[in-house]
């Protein structure tokens, strides 16, 4: 069974990739300027592993939609066939 602390809340599986990395790269400035208190600072940091989860696995699954472009002897494309059949 899932621990809480690793289950990604509802409203950052909502998003997408981009808005998911462009919040993790906010919360890593925040973090590095060193300046919020100990309880944000944990705060943020958990909510940064949750967003890089988050866009882990929606790079995974873009990855799994990308297609291998299949090339004919004449150096044609003569179609795609799914990343995994390569």
């Amino acid at each position: 069974m899932a621990k809480d602390k690793d289950v990604i809340p509802e409203d950052i599986q909502a998003m997408t990739f981009e808005a998911a990395l462009e919040e993790l790269e906010d919360i890593v400035r925040e973090l590095e300027t060193g300046e919020g208190d100990l309880d944000a600072s944990i705060n943020g940091y958990t909510r940064g592993v949750h967003l890089k989860k988050h866009c882990e696995m929606k790079l995974k699954e873009a990855e799994a939609r990308i297609d291998k472009i299949v090339v004919g002897k004449d150096g044609e494309a003569i179609g795609t066939t799914p990343l995994d059949d390569a």
